[in-house]
């Protein structure tokens, strides 16, 4: 489905087909794998919860568009940019989502705010969460390329309950960043409280 996937002018000004060039020229091969897993799983989730396809997919391709990028770069783009300077505090792994939503925006001409959301939020989620924002977040935790344990438990999670998927990937990544001993961002911990504490 995925490769005969059109898209309208709604979101992008260019094709699938040119989008995933741009794509892949902003990561080696095995993240560019990655990307068409989390594509794939995207659109698997955008049919299943009536999401609309076609921004889920370019969600998907454009969610890592920053990840290869240069510390320096991304660290002058956060003074520069106007963004939240705690992020300095934290590794790539944080910067690359807010990072990559202003790279997206600026040089792939995206400006819908849902699908920018979304890259924003893949990462550490957040209390409030779009579907869509939903979607990315769960797809790049359960793509077809992803094994690990639990990870088969999540994507029947995702066909089940999405907001239960949303709160099993961040149970299970807060577990790993403790038993890491990982400095944790407040945004992840707000996003637990939201949607895995019980109150």
């Amino acid at each position: 489905m995925t490769n005969k996937l059109e898209y309208t002018t709604n979101f992008l000004k260019m094709s699938r087909v040119e989008l995933l060039e741009r794509v892949q020229m902003q990561m080696g091969e095995r993240r560019f794998k990655h990307v068409l897993g989390v594509e794939e799983m995207a659109i698997a989730l955008a049919g299943r919860y009536e999401a609309d396809i076609e921004a889920a997919s370019i969600a998907a391709l454009t969610h890592d568009y920053a990840k290869e990028r240069d510390r320096d770069e991304m660290q002058e783009l956060i003074h520069k940019e106007g963004f939240d300077l705690d992020l300095l505090n934290y590794g790539s792994e944080i910067w690359h989502g807010p990072v990559g939503a202003f790279l997206v925006q600026k040089e792939l001409g995206v400006q819908n705010d849902l699908i920018l959301d979304a890259i924003r939020k893949h990462t550490v989620g957040a209390s409030e969460m779009t579907l869509l924002d939903k979607i990315i977040y769960v797809a790049d935790f359960i793509e077809p390329n992803r094994d690990f344990p639990g990870v088969a438990e999540a994507r029947e999670i995702a066909i089940r309950n999405l907001d239960e998927a949303v709160a099993f990937e961040t149970k299970h990544t807060l577990h790993y960043l403790i038993e890491k001993n990982t400095k944790i961002y407040p945004q992840t911990i707000a996003t637990y409280n939201t949607w895995v504490a019980k109150s």
